[in-house]
């Protein structure tokens, strides 16, 4: 693997896509680990969700989640996601997992098995992967299934999704019918098999999810697919064909 350094001014990179929402992505983590965030604009506020590794600031790199006030939501807490949450001062998650973004311990958020050189195509400025921490951001909100996260002109509902981890979340806009998903569902190995993952809940989780009238699913890793892609990923898992793969994150 290269070990050609990469500055923090190049470390992110945004697209534009529908809606007003925006994904920011770390391109030079290999696609397994590479944790989607999403930006969505407001009228009154922004929204942010997931942070990314943490290693390379994102409010000073990516000017887009500082321009207005914004709520920072973790899908969850494992260690790919919630990275930079420190950074912002309104932060949210699940109240499952509201211990573990006050105290990201790396045996908690998996970083002690999984935030190596190996992530990488190739590597930060500054990255030593045995003096990787993620800093503490407790939450200034605890969210419960079906709780509104209001935009001003736009309203997100928290969709509970135990499985993967006993505090993951995705965020449901019933007008466009934008999922995001986090990483419960996404174009790629589900994982079902981390420390905490509940193979049981996965299954409860996808049979109250198969009806959701998504339009678009912006997921935690891999690319975003529609509606037709969604449900053939949730039957497959439900019928057994979707094994859990090397992603542990």
């Amino acid at each position: 693997m290269s070990r050609e350094r990469v500055a923090p001014q190049d470390w992110y990179e945004t697209i534009r896509m529908a809606d007003d929402v925006t994904l920011i992505q770390e391109p030079w983590i290999k696609p397994f680990f590479r944790c989607n965030m999403w930006h969505v604009r407001g009228r009154d506020r922004d929204l942010l969700f997931d942070s990314g590794l943490g290693h390379v600031s994102l409010s000073r790199h990516v000017r887009l989640v500082t321009e207005r006030p914004l709520i920072a939501v973790a899908s969850h807490t494992h260690f790919d996601h919630i990275g930079c949450h420190h950074e912002f001062a309104h932060r949210a998650v699940h109240a499952a997992e509201a211990a573990i973004l006050a105290d990201p311990r790396n045996e908690l958020t998996l970083a002690d098995k999984y935030a190596t050189d190996e992530m990488f195509d190739r590597m930060p400025k500054g990255w030593q992967s045995e003096r990787y921490r993620i800093e503490p951001a407790p939450a200034e909100r605890l969210l419960q299934d079906g709780e509104i996260i209001d935009l001003g002109d736009r309203a997100f509902e928290v969709v509970h999704t135990p499985g993967h981890s006993p505090g993951g979340i995705g965020l449901f806009e019933k007008r466009t019918g934008i999922f995001l998903s986090g990483d419960i569902v996404y174009d790629g190995p589900l994982i079902d098999d981390a420390y905490h993952s509940d193979r049981g809940d996965y299954r409860a989780t996808f049979e109250r999810l198969r009806p959701l009238g998504v339009s678009v699913v912006h997921g935690g890793h891999f690319p975003s697919f529609g509606p037709v892609r969604y449900r053939q990923i949730v039957d497959e898992y439900l019928e057994g064909l979707r094994k859990a793969g090397c992603h542990l994150t």
